[in-house]
């Protein structure tokens, strides 16, 4: 024996209250000269480790608390349990962690996912019976599928996308094993199918405007219709048709070109230099089949539709200043900018009162997703007014009507 000395170690709470365990220990020295360690000290057995901080027990109480949580989180509720930890420290531990052995797998799902979108990506592996990840490796290529899988025989059924390589992978690695497409990518692409479905018809969506039964006081007032007030919502209807058609122009064009010089064989690096747009943006119009595609993609609601009401309101009691309403619906939570709402106030500023009251009051129009989930939910989660409003669309438009049908006939 060498000597002794103090040693402290953290160990799990109790009630919530730190406690250190305060340890006289040993240590031990070789008095063989070809031995390379000169002094070595104690362990308790259960309780120590080499160079540790902290007890055995409160080790595993951390790993566990890092499995379930990681960092931030862990941290905050090993902190009410009175274990003072960093984030960092959770993680040191849990990266410290060996993995776990695969074994065999005879149920194996398998899926990609981007390290960096468009440029990396890996390939995570499930074992289905249990929802558990079973490996990650890098890239998804057909040799990568087929080496692990070589590397890991038993597999009986693989559950997968429909990419090609990951068929192929799974033909050469493990050619008796059963290859089925999955359910959620199977009702993935089908939302995807049917969402280009839904923007293609979305002229069907808005409801007809919804006009009063009441019998007006001044019959010779309502026999003779407000010119200006037709007007004004004539204005206000061919600014937004003209502007709808400007994008559909726009869109087209844009797709011309971006088609036309991929015909050149450029990449869409050299592209989105040449045409000054966002890379995501070329890429979209460079995988679109069409531009009717894209048109009816980007058929949407105007950010205005939910306050058009309130804006009536307003107007129809002598408020007509652009920077003051836009400041009220910005505090609504409108998003838009200032120029769209003094667009659409500009036309009905030439009308009175009465006959800005007296436009009709169309519901807020709904949108493509919504109606996408609409067709694509469960039925019995539908709200009662939902309900009302896909019934309506269905009964002004076949093809969604047949889309409904279809769906409706798909196991759950």
């Amino acid at each position: 024996m060498h000597s002794r000395y103090g040693r402290r170690v953290a160990d799990t709470a109790i009630a919530g209250t730190p406690v250190v365990l305060r340890l006289r220990v040993r240590r031990f020295f070789c008095d063989r000269s070809e031995c390379a360690a000169k002094t070595f000290v104690e362990q308790v057995a259960g309780l120590t480790q080499r160079h540790a901080r902290r007890s055995t027990g409160l080790r595993r109480v951390l790993e566990a608390i890092a499995l379930a949580l990681a960092g931030r989180a862990g941290a905050r509720l090993a902190a009410r349990l009175g274990i003072g930890v960093g984030r960092g420290t959770l993680l040191r531990l849990l990266r410290a962690l060996p993995d776990p052995v695969a074994g065999t797998v005879a149920a194996l799902g398998v899926d990609e996912f981007a390290l960096r979108r468009g440029q990396h990506y890996a390939t995570l592996l499930i074992d289905m019976a249990t929802h558990h990840p079973v490996d990650v490796f890098d890239g998804r290529e057909v040799e990568d599928f087929a080496e692990w899988l070589r590397a890991h025989p038993g597999v009986e059924l693989i559950c997968r996308d429909r990419c090609g390589a990951y068929a192929a992978g799974a033909r050469d690695g493990a050619p008796a094993a059963v290859q089925v497409a999955d359910r959620w990518h199977l009702w993935h692409n089908l939302c995807e199918h049917v969402e280009e479905l839904v923007g293609a018809h979305h002229a069907c969506l808005p409801e007809p405007p919804v006009t009063t039964a009441e019998e007006p006081a001044d019959r010779t007032a309502a026999a003779e219709p407000d010119d200006r007030a037709a007007a004004a919502q004539t204005a206000v209807d061919a600014a937004a048709f003209t502007e709808t058609t400007r994008l559909a122009r726009r869109t087209r064009e844009r797709h011309r070109q971006v088609q036309a010089l991929r015909g050149e064989g450029l990449g869409l690096r050299a592209i989105t230099e040449r045409l000054g747009l966002d890379r995501k943006t070329v890429r979209r119009f460079a995988r679109a089949t069409g531009p009717e595609q894209l048109v009816a993609a980007g058929a949407r609601a105007s950010l205005l539709d939910a306050y058009k009401p309130y804006l009536h309101q307003r107007l129809a009691a002598g408020v007509t200043n652009a920077a003051e309403l836009h400041a009220e619906i910005a505090v609504q939570g409108y998003p838009g900018s200032y120029q769209t709402l003094a667009r659409y106030l500009h036309p009905l500023c030439a009308a009175s009162t009465h006959q800005i009251a007296a436009l009709p009051q169309r519901p807020p129009p709904v949108t493509v997703r919504q109606v996408v989930g609409w067709l694509t939910g469960h039925p019995n989660d539908l709200d009662p007014d939902d309900a009302v409003r896909i019934k309506a669309i269905r009964s002004r438009c076949p093809e969604l009507d047949a889309a409904a049908k279809h769906i409706a006939g798909l196991p759950s």
